[in-house]
């Protein structure tokens, strides 16, 4: 059976050349980087050699960039942290974000009582930057986290104009970037931002890796305590072998990125004009009356099909080799709506069927065939 995934926004096929420099850095550089011994100082080189070519990417200083277990950690390091550490009265999010943010604010409002504000939603389920600078101008100690690219949707956040806000009113800015880093183009230089999240297996790296960026000088304690590891930030032993295949995983992203950007716009505008054609009448979710581009490699699906198929259809897709989702893969077992599309869709198209597709380099229009083709039987 020919099988098509485009389940991308969920996890990504690691890159050829990332397995290659894993399996190197596994078979001969095994000593521990809190080691003096020459074993343990190699081990550095190699940890201290992917946190700079990583933060040379997004134009970041190395002693900015944090290795952890991934975006949620990173995350909940951020959330607990700022509240903690830094004197936060209040955090402004909004009820889009995903689940490692969404179910984190409410937990520490609980523990350190703080207030937690969720924005307006424009229609196509933009955080309104207007209700934002109001709620900014209250002059309330407070941590903005707000979501980059919607992991659902693909709806975009103007970080630029976002964290200029951010920094008008003398509010932290935190972004959950998993979804972005790696197929856009960042420079933290510039870019008003306090807190940045990232994950390497979205960007055809290893699992249960990533990293996050700490603005220098902030002054955030450890979530993990432990030994002096990562800044002091973040104690334990680094995973030295799937920190290099982040670096590398992120070097091979910026390195080919125009050229598979511009791949991955064409696939995903050959499905548009293939479901014009088999489905007409669908919708894009997250698409608004303005206008406002969705980010290139993710596309949520209204499709024109009676409720009754909605039960199904994964499991449907699935038997025929194809896979993609109906929101983010951490809720995938749960039969509630997706709580991104309940906040932004009309009641009954909630229970009509929607499909998140996302996209990577190694797609093709062959896999929207097998898409469309599938479709057609359910």
């Amino acid at each position: 059976m020919k099988k098509a995934y485009l389940d991308n926004a969920s996890t990504t096929a690691m890159h050829p050349d990332v397995i290659a420099v894993m399996a190197q850095v596994m078979t001969d550089i095994f000593g521990n980087p809190s080691s003096t011994h020459s074993f343990g100082r190699t081990a550095k080189v190699v940890l201290e050699t992917a946190r700079k070519g990583i933060a040379n990417l997004i134009n970041a200083e190395a002693r900015e960039i944090i290795f952890t277990s991934g975006g949620t950690e990173s995350n909940n390091l951020v959330i607990r942290g700022a509240v903690r550490d830094l004197g936060i009265k209040r955090i402004i999010s909004s009820r889009v974000e995903h689940h490692s943010v969404l179910n984190s604010i409410p937990a520490a409002a609980a523990e350190f009582g703080i207030e937690t504000v969720y924005l307006n939603l424009l229609p196509g389920g933009q955080p309104d930057l207007a209700h934002l600078e109001t709620l900014l101008q209250e002059n309330v100690p407070t941590l903005v986290s707000l979501i980059h690219v919607n992991n659902e949707t693909g709806v975009v956040l103007n970080l630029e104009e976002t964290g200029t806000l951010c920094r008008q009113y003398k509010a932290l800015f935190h972004t959950d970037t998993v979804q972005s880093i790696g197929k856009t183009q960042f420079d933290l230089q510039t870019l008003p931002v306090d807190f940045l999240v990232a994950s390497a297996h979205k960007f055809h790296g290893p699992k249960g890796i990533g990293f996050v960026y700490i603005r220098k000088n902030i002054g955030l304690k450890p979530m993990i305590y432990g030994g002096e590891q990562e800044k002091g930030v973040r104690g334990g032993t680094e995973a030295i072998h799937q920190i290099a295949g982040t670096a590398k995983a992120l070097e091979l992203s910026y390195q080919n990125l125009e050229v598979e950007t511009a791949h991955i716009k064409a696939v995903k505008n050959y499905l548009f004009k293939q479901l014009d054609i088999h489905f007409p009448g669908y919708k894009v979710n997250g698409a608004s009356a303005e206008g406002d581009a969705l980010f290139y490699n993710i596309t949520n699906i209204l499709l024109p099909l009676p409720e009754n198929k909605t039960a199904m259809i994964l499991f449907h897709l699935d038997m025929q080799g194809i896979a993609v989702s109906r929101g983010s893969a951490c809720q995938s077992g749960s039969i509630k709506p997706s709580h991104v599309l309940k906040e932004i869709l009309a009641e009954a198209d909630i229970k009509k069927p929607s499909l998140r597709i996302s996209f990577s380099h190694y797609n093709t229009v062959d896999d929207i065939d097998l898409l469309i083709a599938a479709l057609k039987t359910v």
